[in-house]
């Protein structure tokens, strides 16, 4: 039997934007015959936290405290809303605790690089020097292979000037 997860009651993973446009027959009472796909998937009628992705990369992390589906649709059909024509895919969390959801977003936004202006409320280690230096090597050889190849010859020749010294000097 499996345990029911603490935090987080459901989710979506990786679902098409165009929930918010598609309309399938009308199963309420209404008088419309058909409505938005979106308005009958319960997992969005609850508070969480979501994942907007521009095909397989995610874009933006985001939380809705009412409804997702309301947070979502404001995303896909709004004209003019900040990251309207940037997604095409989302992923939903359902986690219903305030503080929890917080804390999910915050270490979303964290852990990938995202559209996301806030910044999260988690200290951040800083990045070690030696790993600055690392870096800042590996990408100048990235850009200057024939640099780093010269460096390399030129070593190279030391070492043979210096072999053949030394073998003069015991002759």
């Amino acid at each position: 039997m499996r345990k029911q997860s603490q935090g987080v009651e459901q989710y979506a993973r990786v679902w098409p934007r165009e929930i918010f446009y598609s309309l399938v027959p009308n199963q309420g009472g209404s008088k419309r015959k058909k409505a938005v796909l979106a308005k009958g998937l319960e997992l969005l009628n609850e508070p969480g936290v979501y994942v907007l992705y521009r095909n397989d990369i995610p874009y933006y992390v985001g939380q809705a405290s009412n409804k997702l589906r309301y947070r979502l649709w404001e995303h896909a059909c709004v004209p003019g809303a900040r990251y309207t024509n940037f997604w095409n895919y989302f992923s939903a969390f359902v986690i219903k605790d305030h503080g929890l959801r917080h804390l999910v977003e915050g270490i979303l936004i964290a852990a990938m690089p995202t559209a996301n202006g806030a910044r999260p409320l988690l200290k951040r280690a800083p990045f070690p020097a030696e790993m600055r230096k690392m870096t800042r090597d590996l990408r100048e050889y990235q850009v200057n292979p024939k640099r780093e190849f010269e460096k390399l010859n030129r070593l190279i020749k030391k070492l043979t000037d210096s072999r053949k010294r030394t073998r003069r000097v015991n002759v």
